[in-house]
């Protein structure tokens, strides 16, 4: 039987949504900190989701291309525990904060594997994502799973495109450290169903116990 991969789910917006993700026996929840983005909190949604997470489940904060200032200040204001780069921003920039950081890795950025090892070698998990780094995650969009790359030394997140449908093949051909989905389990952008953030779950734990 495989070790069952970490669920990461992203982009929450309300406290009763993420009380749910925690029934149904998430590892992780996002906060989407990018403007853009139709999953986007503000500080108030933020601290409200957090204040409804127990403990020993990690609250992580996603930002895209911030400027150190907005970054700085979502941390004087949200307890975030670790932090989710998914722009271009550098390995310097990334550890700049001093938290724990997951550098996403955008697929059709065609990226470099060994320099994304040194620029981020400090970083907690590298997350391979379909976007590219001036294109918004939460697309709903696959990568070709035949171009996972194979990096012995580092934790790697699958994300992109995940489904209840789909995610129990995802774990058992490419055996990631972990999954992150976001449009997946959603009724709307930015509301989450909570049957499908419970069958996502379920359906990671029964491609583990089929091996």
């Amino acid at each position: 039987m495989l070790t069952p991969p970490r669920v990461k789910i992203c982009g929450l917006t309300r406290a009763d949504e993420a009380r749910l993700a925690v029934e149904a026996g998430v590892d992780a929840v996002g906060l989407v900190f990018h403007p853009r983005s139709p999953r986007h909190v503000m500080v108030e949604q933020a601290c409200a989701v957090v204040a409804s997470v127990p403990a020993f489940v990690t609250v992580v904060g996603l930002f895209m291309n911030p400027d150190r200032e907005q970054v700085e200040e979502t941390l004087a204001r949200v307890p975030l525990d670790m932090l989710q780069f998914h722009g271009r921003e550098s390995g310097a920039f990334c550890r700049a904060f001093g938290r724990r950081y997951i550098k996403a890795l955008g697929m059709s950025d065609e990226p470099d594997m060994d320099l994304a090892m040194k620029d981020y070698a400090d970083a907690a998990a590298l997350l391979v994502d379909s976007h590219a780094g001036d294109r918004d995650g939460g697309s709903g969009e696959a990568f070709d799973w035949a171009r996972w790359p194979s990096l012995a030394d580092k934790h790697l997140i699958l994300a992109g495109g995940l489904t209840p449908e789909n995610v129990g093949e995802a774990v058992s051909r490419l055996k990631p450290w972990a999954v992150d989905v976001s449009s997946g389990v959603e009724a709307a952008p930015g509301r989450k169903d909570p049957e499908k953030m419970t069958r996502f779950i379920r359906e990671v734990h029964r491609a583990c116990k089929s091996h």
